[in-house]
């Protein structure tokens, strides 16, 4: 059967008229779930390092590792300490619903601290109660507070509070340098 051309005609526009009205109700592209400024306030930390103590700016002590990772919604970091031992890791993200940062840290003694925080002026200070951090059975609440520093570096400064963060008293006190060397986790 043939249908008649104004009858084809009158099909082929309602068929595009569907297919158009189909098309503006289609949403666009959704943003990426980690776009918002807020994920990237630790960005600056991204990187190959070399770690030096503050107080020994020529002493190397470790390597570091710091990836941004899913999308940019964590950053992931590979802390490889030259004298062996005491390696470990943290993965640190935005919580959108906290409007703040969370990290959690683990590493070869079996530690796993939890801290939280935030971008403070120019640095990111997170906080938590680390287990055993100044011996065994003396746990203490550790803030770390990282900042830009000339060259690109990062310093890291951590602190230890046993009253409960009335007092603090300095922990450990690194500088991050950029590396141009292969870690052992290759990055």
């Amino acid at each position: 059967m043939k249908l008649a051309p104004a009858l084809t005609v009158a099909a082929l526009t309602v068929a595009a008229l569907s297919v158009s009205a189909a098309v503006a109700q289609t949403p666009g592209p959704a943003p990426a779930p980690c776009a918002a400024a807020e994920h990237h306030q630790f960005d600056f930390w991204v990187g190959r390092w070399d770690v030096y103590p503050m107080a020994k700016p020529t002493k190397l002590v470790a390597h570091s590792l710091i990836e941004s990772l899913y999308g940019g919604c964590a950053i992931r970091e590979n802390w490889m300490p030259l004298a062996g031992g005491g390696d470990g890791g943290s993965l640190s993200s935005f919580v959108a619903d906290e409007k703040g940062w969370r990290q959690t840290w683990v590493d070869a003694s079996g530690a796993r601290v939890d801290f939280k925080g935030g971008y403070v002026g120019e640095a990111m200070v997170l906080t938590g109660f680390w287990p055993g951090v100044l011996g065994p059975g003396k746990g203490a609440l550790i803030r770390m507070t990282y900042t830009r520093q000339p060259g690109g570096a990062v310093r890291q400064l951590g602190e230890a509070s046993t009253d409960d963060g009335k007092t603090w008293q300095p922990n450990f006190d690194f500088i991050y340098r950029p590396s141009s060397l292969k870690t052992p986790l290759g990055g």
